[in-house]
Formats: C-alpha cells, sequence, structure tokens
C-alpha cells in the first residue's frame, strides 16, 4: 500500500481524481496568465479550462489557494531546471553559468506568472503568503551549505559562506526582476555578467587566501546542492 493510500479504494480513486482535476485547471490557470498577463481574473481562468467558477472553487478554497498552487507550479518548474544545472560535475564559470541560466530561462518562459508571485497579487486579490522569499530562503539555504562545503574543502574560513549565499540568491532575483521589465539586454547578457560578477567574488576571496582556482578546469572535489527531500544527496 502506498503511502498515499487511505485503503478506501473508492475514497482514493476519488481523492487522485480530484488531485489530478486541480492539476488541469493549474494548467489553464498558467494558460490563461500568459494570455492575459498578471492582472487575469478568475473569468479567464474558468473559461480558459472551460467550466464556471462555481466548478473552479470546487477544487480551491479561494483565490489564495489557487495561487498557492500555481506557486507550487513555478517552484516544480524552476527547481527541475536548477538542481541539475547546480550540480553539474563542471568546472566553475560554466557551473554558475548553467544555474543562472537555468533560473533566468524559468523567468522568461513564464513572466507573468513570475509577475504575479512577485507582487502577491492575483485576480484582484492580496495574498499573504510569499512563495518567492520561501523559494529563495531555501535556495541561499543550499547554496550557502554548498559554499561552506567548497571553503571546507580549501581548507578555508567558512565562516562568511551564510551572508555570501544570501547575497548572491538577493541579487539575482533583484537583477531577474529589473531585467524582467526592462529588457535592455539579452537574456544571454544578463547571465554572462551575472556569471562573471559571482565569478570575480569567488576568485578574488580565494586568491585573498593564497589559493588560485582555474575557472575553466573542474574542482577535485564535487558537492551537490539538495532543495527537495527527492534530491540525490
Amino acid at each position: 500500500m502506498s503511502e498515499d493510500s487511505t485503503g478506501d479504494a473508492r475514497r482514493d480513486r476519488w481523492r487522485s481524481h480530484r488531485a489530478a482535476r486541480r492539476a488541469e485547471f493549474v494548467d489553464a490557470a498558467m494558460r490563461a496568465l500568459a494570455e492575459h498577463g498578471p492582472d487575469v481574473g478568475m473569468d479567464h481562468i474558468a473559461a480558459e479550462a472551460g467550466v464556471t467558477k462555481p466548478v473552479l472553487y470546487r477544487h480551491f478554497a479561494d483565490k489564495a489557494d489557487l495561487f498557492v498552487a500555481l506557486g507550487q507550479r513555478g517552484t516544480e518548474i524552476l527547481f527541475d531546471r536548477l538542481i541539475p544545472a547546480m550540480n553539474n560535475e563542471e568546472a566553475p564559470v560554466p557551473r554558475i553559468r548553467k544555474s543562472l541560466d537555468a533560473f533566468f530561462s524559468t523567468v522568461e518562459e513564464h513572466p507573468n506568472l513570475y509577475r504575479v508571485l512577485v507582487r502577491r497579487s492575483f485576480a484582484k486579490a492580496t495574498v499573504e503568503q510569499d512563495i518567492v522569499a520561501e523559494d529563495k530562503e531555501l535556495i541561499a539555504n543550499a547554496l550557502a551549505a554548498l559554499l561552506g562545503d567548497y571553503l571546507r574543502a580549501l581548507d578555508m574560513d567558512s565562516g562568511g559562506a551564510e551572508p555570501w549565499g544570501h547575497g548572491i540568491v538577493g541579487m539575482v532575483q533583484n537583477v531577474s526582476e529589473w531585467w524582467l521589465e526592462r529588457r535592455t539586454m539579452t537574456r544571454d547578457a544578463v547571465v554572462e555578467y551575472l556569471t562573471q560578477i559571482i565569478w570575480s567574488a569567488i576568485d578574488g576571496f580565494t586568491r585573498a587566501n593564497g589559493i588560485v582556482l582555474d575557472p575553466n578546469k573542474p574542482l577535485e572535489v564535487n558537492k551537490v546542492v539538495k532543495l527537495r527531500a527527492d534530491d540525490a544527496s
């Protein structure tokens, strides 16, 4: 028996059906967001799903519930790209570049979802839960742990890993919000600028401690990021 099973076959089938319907409505909400922008309404989503608003509300307690479901979908899309990029056994600079590109490609492909989640406003309602901040904290803590592992492997002081990890994530998020609204450069260009900024900080810090790293040569030890329970440790 699976962990999700209640032991009641009929109840399990009904629960599975409701979960599938919720997923279909989240898909419809994603499409409606792409078409109508961050000011999308529940009428737009219902029309896209081919149902009435009362049917929608049978599967979501309120607008905030649908907002959270959209946020969970966005997190899933982001982490499915970001985790493999961050855990790629490559040289430092290519690894940084691929991680940044994974993030910015998600923002570029789902701009209205990102805007909605950042604004915490959905279908003319303000939402209390801050999913972007939650993801930011999770990624920053994981990055801090990764940096700490590498610093210790290089026999360096790891005390600054936490502010360093949070600083990088904060910078990337702020730049992504600026880039999404301004678009004064291509995704490749903004990714490259950030790659060089981040690598310059790492290179400067290690050199100050007497260690010179080759930006295009894999490190002897490979550390991985774990953002979810099912990620490889």
